[in-house]
């Protein structure tokens, strides 16, 4: 999970569960209809006797967001301007972790090599799949 937009988009899933639940359909053709695991649906059951529809409702974001629309737009001018011009001269191909410690040079914030990744491709700079510290971001 992460963007706001995911985090919807599974708590309508889970709603529409509760809808199920009520119906009294199998944890089987749950899982079938709204293509989620029959561990999910149990889980999700066992949380709705306990609580109901509240108890399967978001408890907000994973996290808050700590780059502001400003703070994005400036990353991603330095990024433009190429790892040469932040001191990286081995080879002009920006890393995770040299992102990574651009970031913590700009704003003072420290991610690990994964949440960047995570970022990146949340703001949609990166496709999924850049996570691994290796790979040219």
């Amino acid at each position: 999970m992460g963007t706001p937009a995911e985090q919807e988009r599974c708590e309508q899933v889970r709603l529409q569960a509760t809808e199920r639940f009520t119906r009294g359909d199998s944890v089987t053709l749950i899982a079938r209809k709204l293509r989620i695991t029959a561990r999910s649906v149990r889980r999700w059951r066992a949380r709705w006797q306990q609580g109901g529809e509240h108890a399967l409702r978001s408890a907000g974001p994973v996290c808050l967001e700590r780059l502001s629309a400003q703070s994005w737009a400036a990353l991603e001018a330095e990024l433009k301007r190429g790892p040469l011009a932040h001191g990286f001269a081995d080879d002009q191909y920006w890393t995770l972790g040299r992102i990574k410690t651009v970031i913590g040079r700009m704003f003072h914030l420290g991610y690990i090599v994964q949440g960047v990744a995570k970022l990146l491709e949340t703001a949609r700079l990166v496709g999924p799949g850049a996570a691994a510290p290796g790979r040219r971001a």
